[in-house]
């Protein structure tokens, strides 16, 4: 699969998992350099907000924004990926005063390779929204073609929504 960035064909490292599917098995790294491996993310419906570099402004408003509208969810956890070291995701959380963001690193692309959103000429995960049931399964996708434009913020929520309203 591939995306662009202004325009500029870039290459995946395969095709995403799709809807239907389980989520793959990985690891990401959490504030603490702890290893957050899948398994530990079951349990609860979670919302993946996948951004290329949480310093850029469009990550740094995809970020700000689902943040916002996931306080109305707290049925649903929301995490945000990207492949920024610790240090510079708590840096960001801090200068934009979201102390409880859930940002975790894969510094060492392992969620890029195992969820196929890695731009290996890059170092960067493509721009996507991926919403998983409390299983694993995926039930919700987007990839955005073009990275520098924001997610479907609108069809995410609804998909967050619907999956709520059925958990209840």
């Amino acid at each position: 699969m591939e995306v662009t960035v202004n325009g500029e064909k870039m290459q995946l490292v395969g095709n995403p998992p799709e809807v239907g599917t389980e989520i793959p098995h990985f690891k990401l790294f959490d504030a603490q350099n702890q290893r957050v491996k899948t398994r530990e993310l079951l349990g609860k419906p979670t919302l993946f907000s996948v951004v290329p570099d949480i310093n850029t402004s469009v990550c740094s408003l995809q970020s700000r924004k689902f943040n916002k509208a996931m306080a109305e969810y707290p049925d649903v956890r929301l995490i945000t990926v990207s492949t920024n070291p610790i240090n510079e995701q708590k840096g960001w959380c801090a200068a934009n005063d979201i102390p409880n963001a859930e940002l975790l690193s894969d510094y060492e692309q392992s969620f890029g390779y195992a969820m196929k959103l890695l731009i290996p000429d890059e170092g960067v995960l493509a721009r996507s929204i991926f919403l998983i049931d409390a299983d694993g399964q995926i039930v919700y996708s987007q990839i955005v073609p073009e990275m520098t434009h924001e997610p479907d913020y609108l069809a995410a929520l609804n998909a967050v929504e619907k999956l709520s309203k059925s958990a209840e």
